[in-house]
C-alpha cells in the first residue's frame, strides 16, 4: 500500500490535497489511481442521486397537487396549498441550481424523470392515502412543465 493510499484511509482531506498537488505537478506515477477513480465515479453518482431525490419530491408534489388539492380545498376552506407551492418552488430552484453548478447533470434529466417518477408515485399514494392506481403509471408532465415555476397541474 502506497503512502498516498494509506492517507486516503486515515485523512481524506490530506489525501485530496496531496492528490491535487501531484496532479498539478504532473507526478502521475505517484497518484493513488484506484481511490482517485473511485472518487471520480462517486462524484457523478452523487450528482445523479441529488437530481433524482429532488425530482422525486417535486413530482410527488405535482401529483398531490393534481389529484388531492381539490379534495383538500373542498374540505378545508383555509387550505391553499402554500406549503406544496413552497416545496415545488424550492425543488425547482434546486434542480436549476444543480444544472448551473454541474451542467453535466442535464444529460441525466430525462432518465432521472422516469426513475424518480416511479418512486414519486408511490410517495404520493402513501402521503395522500389514495390508491396507487389513482396516479398515471408514467409521468405526464413534460420536462418544461416540471421546471416551469408557473406550472401547476389542473386539479381533478
Amino acid at each position: 500500500m502506497s503512502e498516498l493510499s494509506a492517507l486516503y484511509s486515515n485523512d481524506y482531506t490530506a489525501w485530496a490535497h496531496k492528490t491535487a498537488e501531484f496532479l498539478r505537478a504532473g507526478r502521475f506515477a505517484d497518484l493513488d489511481i484506484d481511490h482517485l477513480l473511485e472518487e471520480l465515479e462517486g462524484m457523478g453518482a452523487s450528482e445523479r442521486n441529488e437530481l433524482e431525490n429532488r425530482l422525486r419530491a417535486l413530482l410527488a408534489h405535482l401529483l398531490k397537487w393534481q389529484y388531492q388539492y381539490q379534495q383538500l380545498s373542498d374540505r378545508w376552506q383555509e387550505f391553499d396549498g402554500r406549503s406544496w407551492r413552497n416545496t415545488l418552488k424550492t425543488q425547482r430552484n434546486e434542480i436549476l441550481f444543480l444544472f448551473e453548478r454541474k451542467p453535466g447533470t442535464k444529460r441525466f434529466f430525462e432518465e432521472a424523470i422516469v426513475e424518480s417518477y416511479r418512486y414519486a408515485r408511490v410517495l404520493a399514494a402513501d402521503e395522500t392515502n389514495l390508491p396507487l392506481d389513482t396516479f398515471p403509471a408514467t409521468c405526464q408532465y413534460s420536462q418544461a412543465q416540471i421546471l416551469d415555476k408557473d406550472f401547476y397541474p389542473p386539479t381533478e
